[in-house]
């Protein structure tokens, strides 16, 4: 079975948010970086080069693929700022109504830059993404 790609490694999310160039963007990557971590009381780690995420969960599904992610997490990307955020879809389009400017995917919530979105709603979706996770794939004994 293929191993996933992303997996949390030990660099340190704030030498990679050190890296981007466009100060306006690395200001605001860290300002989310703070949102995770104290949205989730948890320390935010590097997941495969270039994502940032709290805790994890463990999933499987039933064609047998499993593997970890992290609960929420964003990455700085050229165009935008990546945001994963995992919701039921209505709880999600609630959300969205209220976020601000965005755009949206199947998995991503895409922002240019926090001013564009109100910060409050950012921090209840983490809390409902990182909550409704727990609950789906609740830890194994």
């Amino acid at each position: 079975m293929a191993t996933n790609k992303t997996q949390q490694t030990d660099e340190d999310p704030a030498d990679f948010l050190n890296t981007i160039e466009n100060p306006t963007v690395r200001e605001d990557c860290f300002k989310i970086l703070t949102m995770l971590e104290e949205q989730s009381g948890l320390p935010a780690r590097m997941w495969g080069t270039s994502m940032i995420g709290v805790g994890s969960y463990h999933y499987r599904y039933a064609s047998g693929h499993q593997g970890d992610m992290f609960l929420a997490g964003f990455s700085p990307r050229k165009q935008q700022i990546s945001l994963y955020l995992t919701l039921p879809s209505q709880q999600r389009d609630q959300f969205l109504a209220i976020l601000g400017k965005h755009k949206s995917a199947v998995s991503c919530i895409y922002i240019k830059k926090l001013a564009d979105i109100d910060e409050n709603v950012l921090r209840a979706m983490i809390d409902a993404s990182i909550q409704y996770l727990l609950q789906t794939y609740p830890a194994e004994s």
